[in-house]
């Protein structure tokens, strides 16, 4: 490994508590086979601080820590890219863990398709435990989600997610930072693209994330994403598309079809055929039958959690008229 090359690229994470999530990505960090990086560590007014562990990898990640009051993870990021000195600035999560040829593929990448900004796909560690492999399940099959997190194959264009998002400090200089918002790594790439800069997919950049541990933390992210959807579609008036009705449209059909499986039993037929493709495809894509079968419920909560988030921030929002004041919202939420 070359311990002289030049920083080319900033890993920027925002930490809130957790230090030994943190400890599993600096090693990580620590093993890469291209050390033409930093790590910036910004510790959002943790209770629990993770600074010891940064001073444990602090040559082999070659970390630079910083500790700040607790204002969110968008403004955190941004703290984060006002001391970073790499030409490109990266973004993980803490509870991800990164293969040791990430930097080394990232800056391969980039030579062969330069792009002012990217991201690419995250998957399961084999370390995860079968609760977090069957949600990832959930979260990246087609059959879910339509693609849109990351994978060759999509319904809409491939939007980057701050587990593994990158961009130019050109992009940040003329589009600016995150916005503190639900759902800001939509809104950043939006705008990036809305700017003019081209988004690409490097569908060999991948992280392992970890994602959450149960399918009740589970519920409550993805309830909130749906809600940020709708968020999204007030910002930018236009850009929500079809794939993104898909959990609301599952869960109005499921509710009907159970109902009316009361009257005529054949009515549920689409349910159960759907549920039994969940379940095939889940044990030949994660190749265990114990981890298929939980990516079957986990597809239920994240279809369920985003489905109902959804039609909430619908009615309230779009029917009722309540969020007319977005943009207000947002800013007041930055603190202007």
């Amino acid at each position: 490994m070359n311990s002289e090359a030049p920083i080319m690229f900033s890993v920027i994470v925002p930490v809130y508590n957790r230090p030994g999530e943190v400890a599993e990505l600096l090693a990580s960090l620590g093993a890469q086979t291209d050390r033409g990086f930093e790590t910036i560590i910004v510790e959002d007014g943790s209770t629990v601080k993770c600074e010891e562990q940064c001073r444990e990898f602090a040559d082999t990640a070659n970390v630079k820590y910083y500790y700040k009051g607790n204002d969110g993870r968008s403004i955190a990021r941004n703290y984060g890219m006002d001391r970073a000195n790499g030409d490109y600035f990266i973004f993980v999560d803490s509870d991800c863990i990164l293969p040791p040829d990430y930097i080394g593929k990232l800056r391969d990448s980039l030579a062969k398709d330069p792009s002012d900004c990217f991201g690419g796909p995250d998957a399961a560690h084999e370390s995860f435990s079968d609760t977090q492999k069957a949600i990832n399940y959930a979260m990246t099959s087609f059959l879910t989600t339509g693609g849109i997190r990351g994978g060759k194959v999509s319904m809409e264009k491939f939007t980057p997610r701050t587990f593994n998002m990158g961009f130019s400090r050109k992009v940040y200089e003329k589009v600016g930072g995150f916005r503190e918002m639900f759902s800001e790594d939509i809104d950043m790439s939006t705008r990036i693209r809305l700017a003019g800069f081209r988004i690409a997919l490097f569908p060999d950049v991948t992280v392992y994330h970890k994602r959450r541990v149960d399918f009740k933390k589970f519920w409550r992210q993805v309830h909130v994403f749906g809600m940020s959807r709708i968020t999204l579609q007030l910002l930018y008036p236009g850009s929500m598309k079809a794939v993104h009705w898909l959990p609301a449209l599952f869960v109005i059909g499921a509710v009907a079809m159970i109902i009316g499986a009361f009257f005529c039993k054949w009515l549920i037929i689409p349910l159960l055929v759907y549920i039994l493709a969940l379940w095939i495809w889940g044990i030949i894509s994660t190749r265990s039958l114990k981890i298929g079968t939980l990516g079957v419920a986990a597809a239920m909560v994240q279809l369920t959690g985003y489905g109902t988030g959804f039609i909430r921030a619908y009615v309230w929002k779009i029917i009722l008229g309540h969020g007319r004041d977005i943009n207000d919202e947002i800013e007041r939420r930055r603190g202007k």
